[in-house]
């Protein structure tokens, strides 16, 4: 057997992680630039969140219409093209002089997010062999933990100093390069889904599929609806300085990676036990927010907590979701997943914002923690034992 993954499966795959560090950064930059987007604009936080509702549900809308369309193409090709439409969707928002152009310039993204969302993890999961594919889809995930590290943080610092705007544009220079990358370094990789239109109910009539998509929206909307408003809440609620609100915010990265590090290590022995850890970890938490705000440590501390456990949950649904997927169906259910999650993405959004606008932005973690508690109850309660049942 061989135990390490070779150098020419490890560079396409680097190509795929900086990628997810792209979007991820790019579809979480509005949250650490709320408050200047919002000034700038002239328009209220709440109203400002629209923007990444409205991302967010359109990736819902589009993702699997535009899987549909692209499964076939591929996924090099299809790749490239993606990384394409991604770098005029950052063009466009850097230069946007309204915010709905900025909104539709976000919508530009979030057609590109749909497709590479619905790839990645096939994409990784075919590079390499099957006992390297916890570890391929833990590189995807760390992407999106140093997005969290360093992107959101970094791109929250350039907007502070320099302007939201050259955050963007920032993206979309350091895209145009990986896509350059990408050309010389990834391998042809033939699509190996035959799917259409009428094979859909038999996505449809897989339980376990169906109720790993139900749990998925969810634990994203429990998620979202604390998480898209933490800027804010740290700022007016925990009394926070701008440099401890980005420093927290690194610490949600950091902790992701760990969660990354935890999965590549430990669900092949202990896939269940996951599970449970990223259910508790993702209601607990939350909860917890507004009683800890007297104490910065604290904060942080459950920030971090916070931060593991969702990168855990979402790999290790990404990982169910291929175990229990033929491989022509993976792309296609990946982007039901992608725009499963993005509804709940867009849904914890506007529930934070009403929470915001009709109660009080401290009471976010109440409203999140509460769906996560449910959730997690019928995880560990009913879930788990049909996945053990096979």
């Amino acid at each position: 057997m061989n135990h390490r993954i070779s150098l020419r499966q490890f560079l396409p795959l680097a190509g795929i992680t900086v990628s997810a560090f792209l979007f991820n950064t790019s579809e979480f930059m509005p949250i650490g630039l709320l408050t200047s987007i919002a000034s700038d604009f002239q328009i209220t936080e709440a109203q400002a969140g629209v923007m990444i509702s409205a991302y967010s549900w359109a990736v819902t809308i589009l993702s699997l219409p535009l899987m549909l369309l692209a499964c076939k193409v591929e996924y090099r090709k299809l790749l490239l093209m993606t990384l394409g439409v991604f770098c005029l969707g950052q063009a466009l928002s850097a230069f946007s002089s309204q915010y709905a152009l900025l909104t539709a310039s976000r919508i530009c993204v979030a057609c590109a997010h749909s497709v590479f969302w619905s790839i990645a993890a096939p994409m990784a999961v075919q590079l390499v062999e099957k006992e390297h594919r916890s570890t391929a889809l833990s590189m995807v995930a760390t992407g999106t933990s140093i997005a969290m590290i360093l992107g959101l943080p970094l791109g929250r610092v350039i907007g502070l100093y320099i302007g939201w705007r050259m955050t963007f544009l920032t993206i979309g220079i350091i895209s145009f390069l990986t896509l350059v990358y990408i050309w010389r370094v990834f391998p042809q990789i033939p699509s190996r889904s035959a799917f259409s239109v009428r094979q859909l109910p038999e996505l449809v009539k897989n339980p376990v599929l169906i109720r790993l998509y139900g749990l998925t929206v969810v634990m994203a909307t429990a998620y979202y609806t604390s998480y898209s408003y933490i800027e804010p809440f740290l700022q007016q609620i925990a009394g926070m300085s701008e440099e401890w609100i980005t420093l927290t915010l690194i610490l949600f990265g950091l902790s992701g990676l760990g969660g990354s590090v935890l999965f590549s290590r430990g669900y092949g022995h202990f896939r269940f036990g996951m599970l449970r850890l990223s259910f508790i970890c993702m209601a607990v938490p939350p909860l917890l927010l507004h009683a800890a705000s007297g104490s910065l440590y604290a904060v942080m501390i459950l920030c971090a907590v916070l931060g593991m456990a969702a990168t855990i949950f979402n790999v290790s649904f990404q990982a169910e979701l291929i175990q229990h997927t033929s491989l022509s169906a993976a792309a296609v259910a990946m982007s039901i997943f992608s725009g499963i999650f993005n509804l709940g993405i867009g849904s914890g959004t506007w529930i934070g914002g009403m929470v915001s606008t009709y109660s009080s932005i401290a009471y976010i973690g109440y409203a999140g923690g509460g769906l996560a508690a449910a959730a997690s109850a019928y995880c560990i309660f009913s879930f788990i034992k049909r996945l053990k049942q096979g």
